[in-house]
C-alpha cells in the first residue's frame, strides 16, 4: 500500500542537532546545507526502527562470504544501476564508504602522488574544490562557461589545456553542484575520450543521480563503454536522495580490479566499516524507496517552478536558470546592485542564510545557492524576506547618492 506524504508540514528541527537550523541564529531561516526539510520514507523508519529494536549493534559481516546484508545490498545496486541507468556492474565492483566526500578523498590518496595534479571543473562544491589541497597534491581547474541565458557548457580547448603531464585525476561533478547541470551524453562522451587519450582517471561523484527532472536523463560516465569503466571511479549514495546523510554510507563503482585493489587499501587503517544503521537504511530506500522518491521529486520540480516565477516577478534583477536536477538554486546576483557579498547582504538584511557562491571557487562571485528542498512556505517566507530586503536596499540607494 503507497504512503503519502506531506511535505508541506513544518518540522522544528532545531532540537534534532541539525546542522542546517542550528549553525546560524534562531531568527535566520536557513536554505544552504544540502539536506532536506522533511521525512525519510517510511520503509527507511521502519528498517531503522527493527534494526533498534533488535538491541544489538556489533561490526557488520563484510568477510564471511556468507549470505548476508551486505550480500543483499550489493546486488539490489547491481539490479538498481541495470534498471534505472541501463548499467551492468558486478556486485565485487561495490566497494562501500562513509561518503562521497570520503571516497573522492580516498580516490586522491589511492592514484595520485604529491608531483600529481588534480583537475576539477569550477564553480563546484567546495570539498571537491579543497581535494588536492587536503591530501597534498597539485590542484588544477578549468572554468565552466556561463551563458546570459544562466546555462554553462565547456569550452572543450580550455579543457584539454587544462590538462598537463601531471594531471592523473579528474573529478566530475555530474549532476553538477552547484550550477544543478545533468551532463548530456555527447559531453560526457567528449570528456571521456579526452581523459583516456591522455591517460587521466576519471573520479566521477553522482551523488545527486537520482534527483534528476523531468524530461531529464542522469547517465553515469562509466555506462558509456566498458572502456571508460575501466578508467573510472564512480561515487554513489542514497543520502540526499532519501535524506539521510547523516547515517553516513556510500559507494564507489570501480569496475577494475587493480583500481579497486588500490583503493581498498587506501582504506586500511582509516575507513574500516561502515556505520551499521547506514546499510541498514540504505538497502531499504534503495528496496523500498521508490513511492517515496517519486512523491519528493513531484515536490521539488513545484518548489523548483515556483522559485523560478517568483524571481522575474518578485525580484528580477537576479538570474536564475532552473536547474535539470538536485534541489539546488544557482542565483547569479551580480545585476541586483546589493552592495559587497550577496550571501552576506541575505544573511545581514533578510535574515536568509544561502551558500556564498565564492565558496565554489572560481566563477562563483556574485552568486548563491538556495536549497528549495523544504516546505513551500518556509521557501516563499525566505523569498519574501529576501525581496523586502531588495527593496530596502533600493530605497536608500538614492539617500546614499545625494
Amino acid at each position: 500500500m503507497t504512503t503519502f506524504y506531506d511535505f508541506d508540514q513544518i518540522i522544528d528541527r532545531r532540537a534534532s542537532d541539525s546542522l542546517k537550523w542550528r549553525y546560524y541564529d534562531q531568527d535566520v531561516l536557513p536554505l544552504w546545507v544540502a539536506d532536506m526539510d522533511f521525512v525519510s520514507p517510511e520503509p527507511v523508519v521502519q528498517a531503522l526502527r527493527e534494526r533498534v529494536e533488535h538491541g544489538i549493534f556489533g561490526y557488520p559481516d563484510g568477510v564471511s562470504g556468507l549470505p548476508n546484508q551486505l550480500g543483499a545490498l550489493r546486488q539490489t545496486i547491481v539490479e538498481r544501476m541495470a534498471e534505472r541507468y541501463h548499467w551492468t556492474i558486478e556486485p565485487e565492483d561495490i566497494v562501500l564508504s562513509p561518503g562521497v566526500v570520503v571516497g573522492f578523498n580516498l580516490a586522491c590518496h589511492a592514484f595520485l602522488s604529491p608531483e600529481q595534479a588534480l583537475l576539477v571543473q569550477t564553480p563546484v562544491y567546495p570539498p571537491i574544490l579543497h581535494a588536492a589541497k587536503l591530501t597534498g597534491v597539485l590542484h588544477q581547474e578549468m572554468e565552466l562557461t556561463y551563458h546570459p541565458d544562466g546555462s554553462y557548457t565547456i569550452d572543450w580547448e580550455a579543457f584539454e589545456a587544462s590538462l598537463t603531464p601531471q594531471t592523473g585525476m579528474f573529478i566530475l561533478c555530474n549532476p553538477h553542484n552547484p550550477i544543478g547541470k545533468a551532463f548530456k551524453r555527447d559531453e560526457l562522451e567528449r570528456m571521456a575520450e579526452i581523459c583516456l587519450r591522455r591517460n587521466v582517471l576519471i573520479c566521477s561523484d553522482e551523488i545527486h543521480c537520482d534527483l534528476v527532472f523531468p524530461g531529464v536523463e542522469h547517465i553515469p560516465i562509466a555506462s558509456l563503454h566498458p572502456e571508460i569503466a575501466q578508467h573510472s571511479i564512480t561515487l554513489i549514495a542514497p543520502s540526499k536522495t532519501y535524506n539521510i546523510a547523516g547515517l553516513e554510507c556510500s559507494l564507489a563503482i570501480i569496475p577494475n580490479r587493480e583500481l579497486r585493489r588500490r583503493y581498498m587499501k587506501s582504506k586500511k587503517g582509516l575507513v574500516s566499516w561502515v556505520n551499521l544503521m547506514g546499510l541498514t537504511a540504505m538497502q531499504a530506500a534503495y528496496q523500498h524507496g521508490q513511492d517515496w522518491l517519486e512523491q519528493v521529486l513531484t515536490y521539488l520540480a513545484a518548489n523548483r517552478d515556483f522559485l523560478a516565477g517568483y524571481l522575474p516577478q518578485h525580484m528580477p534583477s537576479i538570474q536564475m536558470r532552473p536547474p535539470d536536477a538536485t534541489y539546488l538554486a544557482w542565483l547569479d546576483c551580480r545585476q541586483a546592485g546589493l552592495p559587497g557579498n550577496p550571501y552576506e547582504f541575505f544573511l545581514n538584511n533578510a535574515r536568509v542564510a544561502l551558500n556564498d557562491g565564492e565558496s565554489f571557487g572560481k566563477g562563483g562571485q556574485g552568486f548563491v545557492r538556495l536549497n528549495f528542498a523544504c516546505p513551500r512556505a518556509t521557501l516563499q517566507a525566505a523569498l519574501e524576506r529576501m525581496r523586502q530586503a531588495i527593496v530596502e536596499n533600493q530605497a536608500e540607494a538614492p539617500s546614499l547618492a545625494r
